[in-house]
């Protein structure tokens, strides 16, 4: 009787130990495949690890350059005093993604083929499609939508808004860009008798200009200046005066 009860104590301690003995060797194979994919991939690539770590590193930079943000490096004087040439800005591709539309103020860079040349090209938008964008009121100032705008917080030191006359209205889906320091930028003004009028379509905008990363010492966020915040949806200048 004694030696039939501890049999059966022994049957009975003997299961848990061997269920835990089958989850552990299950676990381990996986784990072990994982670990062998890795190792048969590295012994393919030449450098082994080293080279396939550094090819993964590549492709998320790649794919965060083609979808997220994309270094633009400023090729004039066109956006003195703020933007230098040889600076370095953070392209924000998806600002405009998602129903986000480009706003008065923000610098944009787009691709200027057929507009503005075969190359891209970095500006401030002054109006988006509806505006009636004047050139200039009795104070020298622009008027967007009957409303003075004072550019003084980002214009070249020296610069007027604009010595050359215009009033126009911005096409829907399209923008009219200028550069801060006027006096040295090829903008929306010069090409107004271009094919489409010097407005730049919002289809080729590549994205918004949000930081200077380089070089370190003039690192900053490039914030949308309040000179627009008055100014009247397209539209409504009348009653604004």
């Amino acid at each position: 009787m004694d030696t039939e009860a501890q049999h059966t104590e022994r049957d009975r301690s003997s299961r848990p130990s061997g269920s835990e003995g089958t989850t552990s060797d299950s676990a381990g194979p996986e784990g072990r495949s994982r670990f062998a994919l890795v190792s048969r991939v590295s012994a393919w690539v030449p450098g082994g690890r080293i080279t396939l770590t550094l090819l993964v590193c590549l492709l998320f930079l790649l794919s965060l350059s083609t979808f997220v943000l994309r270094p633009f490096q400023i090729p004039s004087g066109s956006m003195e005093q703020g933007l230098r040439v040889g600076d370095r800005v953070l392209v924000n591709k998806l600002a405009y993604r998602f129903g986000a539309a480009p706003q008065r103020g923000d610098i944009v860079v787009f691709d200027g083929t057929g507009y503005f040349g075969h190359a891209d090209y970095v500006k401030r938008v002054v109006g988006v499609g509806g505006d009636h964008v004047v050139c200039c009121d009795r104070e020298g100032r622009i008027r967007v939508n009957g409303r003075p705008v004072d550019e003084s917080g980002f214009l070249y030191p020296g610069d007027s808004p604009s010595t050359v006359p215009f009033d126009v209205v911005v096409p829907g889906g399209t923008l009219f860009v200028l550069g801060d320091h006027r006096s040295d930028s090829s903008d929306s003004r010069d090409h107004l008798g271009s094919p489409g009028g010097g407005m730049i379509p919002v289809g080729d905008v590549i994205g918004r200009a949000d930081w200077i990363i380089w070089p370190f010492g003039h690192a900053t966020r490039l914030h949308r200046p309040d000179a627009y915040a008055r100014v009247p949806a397209a539209g409504r200048a009348g009653a604004h005066g």
